[in-house]
């Protein structure tokens, strides 16, 4: 796809675009565009973003180099990995930059309280699924045990037969010997 940029330069742009999810970027186009027709100033002014920025993707959209849906991902849909990277780096940001923070990465605060209970639901899971592992292989442990314990006692027995079969035929050999 030709977009008029050279190779260095048009890593820096995307470098620099990458500041914005798709999420955030496709919510500025789409209230940009028809049906809501918004003005760019406006929409700079309400998420905190330069008129540039969102007249470049708007040129981008034109020359067909960005589409509204590339990168479009449902905060549902992101991995679990994901969500607690977010979390991690909600956690670090101030409370006077929440509100961009959030827009940047396409989130609600709401998305955050979400994942955070998700998180503590899976790991709440987790550690009752390793208890459960944990006590079935106690419980292997011990049947294995006692198998073996059996076994051991079986070959003491064994051993014991043989013992006393050569010491029987030990000393038949010796009463034929003499007779």
């Amino acid at each position: 796809m030709s977009h008029g940029l050279g190779k260095d330069t048009y890593e820096v742009w995307e470098a620099y675009m990458a500041r914005y999810s798709a999420q955030f970027r496709n919510t500025i186009l789409r209230k940009l565009l028809p049906p809501e027709n918004r003005s760019a100033l406006e929409l700079s002014k309400e998420y905190g973003i330069t008129v540039t920025t969102i007249y470049s993707w708007k040129a981008q959209l034109k020359r067909g180099t960005l589409r509204i849906e590339e990168g479009d991902k449902s905060n549902r849909d992101r991995s679990w990995g994901e969500k607690f990277s977010l979390l991690l780096e909600a956690q670090k940001v101030g409370e006077d930059q929440k509100g961009a923070w959030l827009r940047e990465n396409g989130l609600h605060s709401e998305h955050l309280t979400v994942w955070e209970q998700e998180v503590r639901e899976y790991m709440a899971k987790g550690e009752a699924r390793l208890r459960e592992e944990l006590r079935e292989t106690k419980k292997e442990l011990k049947c294995r045990e006692k198998e073996l314990a059996r076994k051991e006692k079986a070959l003491a027995e064994m051993a014991a037969l043989l013992t006393l079969q050569k010491k029987t035929a030990f000393l038949l050999g010796e009463a034929e010997d003499e007779g």
